[in-house]
């Protein structure tokens, strides 16, 4: 059986789907970069993966990476902790790298690109945005047998402290003024959703857009954390207004992209499921499911 190159490996998303294959019993050759994490990279070499060094600047290390590859899956992106700007920035890494990475895709006789991109209701100008876009072009135009993903907002992302959502204090930073409705989903729901693209039929040269089983307005979700800390959050809002004014004053692409992403949210990212679901039937976790986990861990269950 050839192998499936997974790039992004040392990532949230791409070491789950790793690990995903591994256990199907998978060959998986995991790229990664001559600075990636060792632990990281250890915990791949542990699941059985083989391990190929390159970087989506070099050419020559990717024609190499996908030399006998039956597919590829990426979750290649700068953002947000890889980013160096002017380096492992998001026009060399996440658009011009990923391109790249579909070149040497098709030139190594690869079958299939499965692309994580995110949400089309995410459709505002910046960075980021522009870079999936044009990458989901190009790879719709490859020859190769293709599935771009578009996931929501990642609720261990988007629901954690690192963006203001802080459950161990009670305390919140919305953006927007809380009301839009999000089908917020869980990195192992996407995670397993790329695994299956590799063979369901639904997914072959398809576009799609995920989310969890049901959209929850931001405060919505603060109601939620509230019922199982059984006590009430301190909730900050940040006005539109204000993210449009911090976009316009970001210092580098990433910054702008953040902001842009925090746009998106506030103004809301409903996705129906009914018929990806009944074509790719998979049990996805809810923001309940996943408020459930985050205060049982905060109380040492």
């Amino acid at each position: 059986m050839s192998p499936v190159l997974v790039a992004g490996a040392t990532g949230l998303v791409g070491s789950d789907i790793c690990r995903r294959l591994a256990g199907e019993g998978v060959p998986v050759r995991a790229l990664v970069r001559e600075t990636s994490a060792p632990a990281k990279v250890a915990a791949l070499r542990d699941l059985g993966a083989e391990i190929a060094v390159g970087d989506v600047r070099d050419v020559a290390s990717l024609d190499a990476a996908c030399a006998g590859v039956e597919s590829v899956i990426s979750t290649l992106s700068a953002m947000p902790f890889s980013y160096e700007p002017g380096v492992n920035d998001i026009g060399p890494t996440d658009r011009d790298g990923t391109i790249a990475l579909v070149d040497a895709a098709r030139r190594a006789g690869a079958r299939g690109f499965v692309y994580m991109s995110f949400s089309g209701n995410i459709d505002r100008d910046f960075p980021s945005r522009h870079a999936k876009r044009t990458v989901e072009a190009h790879i719709r135009e490859s020859g190769l047998d293709w599935t771009v993903l578009r996931p929501s907002y990642f609720m261990e992302v988007w629901l954690s402290p690192a963006v203001g959502f802080d459950a161990a204090n009670a305390t919140a930073t919305i953006f927007g003024d809380g009301e839009g409705p999000i089908s917020w989903i869980a990195i192992a729901d996407v995670a397993e959703f790329a695994v299956r693209a590799l063979d369901a039929p639904a997914a072959r040269n398809a576009t799609l857009e995920l989310g969890g089983p049901d959209a929850v307005s931001p405060d919505g979700v603060v109601r939620i954390f509230e019922r199982h800390l059984g006590r009430p959050f301190t909730v900050t809002h940040v006005p539109m207004a204000a993210l449009e004014a911090a976009q316009a004053e970001a210092p580098n692409d990433m910054a702008r992209s953040f902001a842009g992403l925090q746009q998106c949210y506030a103004a809301g990212d409903a996705v129906p499921m009914d018929a990806i679901l009944a074509a790719i039937p998979i049990p996805l976790a809810s923001v309940d499911d996943y408020a459930a986990r985050v205060v049982e861990g905060l109380r040492g269950g």
